[in-house]
């Protein structure tokens, strides 16, 4: 459907920005955000990145922000995620404990990527526990495996 394009988009600009040692881009979002507030045609995705070319310039000025200025807001979005947990499968211990793990690693260790690596690496090893090994795509169990290797040679952070 149309939101492949979207998605590819996005990890094609995920790619080019971990290759400049930036962060995680996330265009997808600013696309999801238009679209919910009435956007239908590209004019909300131009003014998005018309806006992302100025944050370049003012992005340093940004630094004297302090994190608790940022925190409410960054509390609200957790919140609006939070309303999609409703839909996890939570009778399948294979979906649950994963999902589980993620959503309780991510505030409690401060970082998405080791919520994020301990769901997928659980995901993996349940699905091994129970025989289901081919049930996994094999991009999962190359991340998996990655992340068992950062864990253990640079430990949780």
């Amino acid at each position: 459907p149309r939101i492949n394009r979207i998605l590819y988009s996005d990890a094609a600009a995920t790619m080019a920005g971990s290759l400049t040692g930036t962060s995680t881009v996330v265009s997808y979002i600013e696309s999801a955000a238009g679209v919910v507030v009435g956007g239908r045609t590209g004019v909300p995705a131009v003014v998005a990145g018309l806006l992302f070319l100025v944050a370049l310039f003012i992005a340093p000025a940004m630094g004297v922000v302090p994190a608790a200025a940022t925190a409410p807001a960054l509390i609200l979005v957790g919140s609006f995620m939070l309303t999609h947990v409703a839909e996890i499968q939570w009778d399948d211990p294979v979906v649950a404990i994963p999902a589980f793990l993620t959503i309780t690693t991510i505030p409690l260790s401060f970082s998405i990527a080791n919520g994020l690596s301990f769901g997928f690496t659980a995901y993996v090893l349940l699905r091994l526990a129970r025989g289901e090994f081919r049930k996994v795509n094999w991009l999962v169990w190359l991340l998996a495996a990655l992340f068992i290797v950062r864990f253990a040679y640079l430990g949780g952070g």
